[in-house]
């Protein structure tokens, strides 16, 4: 089976055999030279000022960056799940929100936060997500960034980097908090959040807030190759085999032109066959698909032809599906992915197979590397 979901993606066979070695303590020199080595390749990544591993799920890091960094006020964009999780995450800590709402194939306005912006003065915290996963839709928010901290320099900047970290470069310097998850891109097991950090979150965060998700407390530890509380040793790991799997690949500018020309080739195939992608500004980290057959499409797939992708949620549930293009694919399994596609649209009775799809993809990805 090949698992082509937005998250989790597969673990490469390397790094299972790195995670399967014999677990060492969390309190040693030999864990605190395997951490120093993570930390310094997270802070190349992120090439931001700090960076800070969380033993937790992506939303964990959300969580952290909210009670750390916003004090009073958020303005939180809600364009899918996990914007909305945001909007909860403010509630839930009694700090006051401001919402702006958009369906979920419909990227931020610069205007529309400058606006919220302007009518509410109070706002120290702005939280979006880079890519919303839920529709696989690519916000601005470089240039949200760059708006808000000219009407507000103090104002924190959280982006959720979960579906965009490794996938793309990012513009961080109006960006405070950046965060990540393991189970995308970088293509491990669940469990292990990133945060990359700005001075000026440095500064805010001061002696931090909460107990667990305390990001000071954590990055004083952290600056000593240590943490405050027990790491996630396994994965960290597996982490640092994925920063050298990605060296061995060419680095992580060359993933970045390789991902990025894989999903023209993804999308400019799937359109060969007649099929309509959700999102108006489309993530590099997903293709997203909607049509009436879709879930037809997911049950041939994974039972026919042995990909696994991933549906929609909530007013999409049985509308979409996403194909995931995050990490160090093999070509050859796309190219099997886009077939299985015409495959399933073929036993529908929507086409006449005739291959297509993989020339349509083999065709762009070859320009778009050139």
């Amino acid at each position: 089976m090949l698992l082509f979901t937005p998250g989790p993606t597969p673990v490469p066979e390397a790094v299972r055999v790195a995670m399967a070695a014999p677990t060492i303590h969390h309190r040693t020199p030999e864990f605190e030279a395997i951490f120093a080595k993570a930390r310094s390749s997270l802070l190349e990544l992120f090439s931001m000022d700090e960076a800070v591993m969380i033993a937790s799920s992506g939303t964990g890091a959300m969580e952290a960056a909210i009670i750390n960094l916003c004090r009073n006020k958020a303005l939180t964009v809600n364009a899918g799940k996990f914007g909305e999780r945001f909007g909860k995450i403010v509630k839930a800590h009694n700090k006051e929100l401001v919402e702006l709402k958009y369906e979920w194939n419909t990227p931020a306005s610069v205007e529309d936060v400058k606006k919220a912006l302007s009518e509410n003065s109070d706002i120290d915290t702005i939280a979006i997500q880079i890519c919303e996963s839920a529709g696989g839709l690519r916000h601005p928010v470089e240039e949200i960034a760059k708006a808000a901290k000219e009407i507000n320099p103090d104002i924190m900047v959280i982006a959720d980097g979960i579906t965009a970290v490794g996938v793309e470069p990012i513009d961080t310097e109006n960006i405070d908090a950046l965060i990540a998850g393991s189970q995308k891109a970088l293509m491990l097991p669940p469990g292990l959040a990133m945060v990359g950090l700005s001075a000026a979150a440095l500064e805010r965060i001061g002696k931090g807030a909460g107990y667990y998700l305390n990001l000071a407390s954590e990055i004083a530890k952290q600056q000593k190759n240590t943490t405050a509380y027990t790491a996630a040793t396994t994965l960290i790991i597996g982490l640092n085999k994925i920063f050298e799997l990605i060296e061995e690949f060419g680095g992580q500018e060359k993933l970045y032109k390789v991902t990025k020309a894989r999903s023209k080739a993804l999308l400019e195939a799937l359109k060969a066959l007649g099929l309509t992608i959700y999102p108006k500004s489309p993530a590099l980290a997903m293709a997203t698909v909607i049509d009436e057959n879709a879930e037809d499409i997911r049950a041939l797939l994974k039972t026919k032809y042995k990909v696994n992708v991933a549906g929609g949620q909530d007013h999409l549930k049985g509308k979409i599906f996403r194909i995931n293009n995050m990490g160090l694919i093999e070509t050859s399994d796309m190219l099997w992915v886009v077939n299985a596609v015409e495959s399933a649209l073929a036993d529908l009775g929507r086409v006449e197979f005739s291959g297509i799809a993989a020339k349509k993809f083999s065709e762009v990805f070859a320009a778009e590397l050139k």
